[in-house]
């Protein structure tokens, strides 16, 4: 015999009904009606919104400023992998920003581009980029292939390099 998703049923005795509550003190919910003596959650209509403190900085909105440290000099780069170019392009072409945008590879040109070195790489291309990693590097150049980097005119990291 198999039981289905309908004819479940709680176990004897685990649902009550609900209290009808404020119908008079004999039947046990009169006078304050379970909600205590005088305050805001004692009133009609009251409704807190979740995290109020009663004015105080709520607990989420303090948080917010202890935690950790939030570098606004940082310089977020698209990641790039040397596998996804060996997928992408042919042997001896070029790659550039937008070519890695037309090959799907960059999800836009706002951000400076970083080649990595996860995965092989057996074909010369001749990469430029804003930041390339000495892994990468060696492995483009031991496929015959040649790296430039882009001196970026609000970046002034990617020109120290």
């Amino acid at each position: 015999m198999s039981i289905h998703a309908n004819e479940l049923r709680p176990p004897k005795g685990a649902t009550h009904n609900r209290k009808r509550l404020a119908r008079g003190n004999s039947a046990g919910g009169g006078t304050y009606a379970g909600k205590g003596l005088k305050g805001q959650k004692s009133r009609s209509g009251s409704k807190i919104r979740l995290g109020f403190e009663g004015g105080q900085m709520p607990l989420i909105r303090r948080m917010s400023t202890l935690r950790g440290f939030n570098n606004k000099w940082r310089v977020a780069y698209q990641p790039v992998n040397t596998g996804a170019l060996q997928e992408r392009f042919e042997d001896g072409s070029e790659v550039t920003p937008e070519s890695l945008r037309s090959a799907g590879l960059l999800r836009h040109l706002r951000e400076p581009v970083k080649i990595l070195a996860r995965g092989e790489l057996t074909r010369p291309l001749n990469v430029h980029a804003h930041r390339v990693s000495a892994a990468a590097r060696a492995r483009i150049e031991g496929a015959g292939g040649t790296v430039t980097l882009i001196e970026d005119a609000g970046n002034e990291t990617a020109a120290e390099e």
